[in-house]
């Protein structure tokens, strides 16, 4: 069985570089999108969590500082040979304990249509109305930890 680790990486790190890669090959290749190095120089202050199996990286995701209570969830993918095999819930699962134990008291996230129910399943409500973000339909949801 495979042992799955889940931590924090740093910005500019190799690990961080990689998470750039899967999440280039799960959010942004599909939509015809690309970084741009603007985008990820703004990653600099954000806290990046990773799944690894052995040394190799299944899953990310980012946690955004908004304000002291609020922290934001963005950029969760998880490789596709992975998907449905609870990575995301695990990782989800480990960013709201670690906004917890820096203080925060919500975690708000835009979810992709097709992830609203994914979300709901792990206790985040929908708030405010549907709008447009990269072209797709995407909802405000929250959680208060």
């Amino acid at each position: 069985m495979k042992i799955i680790q889940i931590k924090t990486v740093k910005f500019n790190s190799i690990e961080y570089m990689k998470t750039v890669e899967l999440r280039d090959k799960i959010l942004r290749k599909p939509l015809g999108l690309k970084f741009s190095s603007e985008q990820l120089e703004k990653e600099f202050s954000d806290i990046h969590i990773t799944s690894f199996i052995d040394k190799d990286i299944i899953g990310c995701l980012i946690l955004s500082p908004i304000d002291k209570n609020t922290i934001q969830m963005r950029q969760v993918a998880i490789d596709d040979n992975y998907q449905g095999e609870q990575i995301g819930t695990t990782m989800v699962k480990y960013s709201e304990e670690y906004a917890k134990k820096y203080g925060y008291k919500k975690i708000i996230l835009h979810s992709r249509e097709v992830s609203v129910g994914f979300y709901k399943k792990l206790d985040y409500n929908i708030i405010g109305d549907r709008f447009i973000e990269i072209g797709l339909q995407h909802w405000i949801m929250e959680k208060r930890l």
